[in-house]
C-alpha cells in the first residue's frame, strides 16, 4: 500500500498524541466520563457526516484518492473523514479540560 495513503490518518494521529497526555498528566477524566464523551462526539460526526455526504454529493467537496486510505462509507465519505470528526473534537474537549484543570475554572458540571 502507498504511504501517501496513511496522510490523513498520520495527520490524525499527530493530533492524538500532541493531546491525549493531558488526560493522564492532568487527570482530566475526559475518556472515563463515557456517555458525556459519545453525547459530545456522535451529535456533531451525524451533522458533518450529513453534511460531507451533500457537498460530495454536489461536487463542491472532494478528497485526493492519494491521499486517504480508501475506504469509502455510504455517500461516497471516506473513512478517514469519520476519523477526523471524531479526533478533532476529542482534541478539542482535552484540550479545554487541561486548562480548565490547570487554571482552576469552573463550568457548572464539577461533581
Amino acid at each position: 500500500m502507498d504511504p501517501g495513503r496513511w496522510s490523513y490518518v498520520a495527520v490524525l494521529c499527530f493530533v492524538l498524541i500532541g493531546c491525549l497526555w493531558l488526560e493522564f498528566a492532568l487527570r482530566t477524566r475526559v475518556l472515563v466520563r463515557t456517555r458525556r464523551l459519545l453525547a459530545s462526539l456522535v451529535v456533531p460526526l451525524l451533522v458533518f457526516y450529513a453534511w460531507d455526504m451533500y457537498a460530495i454529493a454536489s461536487g463542491h467537496w472532494t478528497f485526493d484518492p492519494d491521499r486517504i486510505l480508501g475506504v469509502t462509507l455510504p455517500g461516497g465519505v471516506p473513512l478517514d473523514e469519520i476519523l477526523f470528526f471524531m479526533v478533532i473534537p476529542l482534541a478539542a474537549i482535552l484540550t479545554l479540560e487541561a486548562v480548565r484543570s490547570v487554571r482552576g475554572w469552573k463550568a457548572g458540571d464539577e461533581a
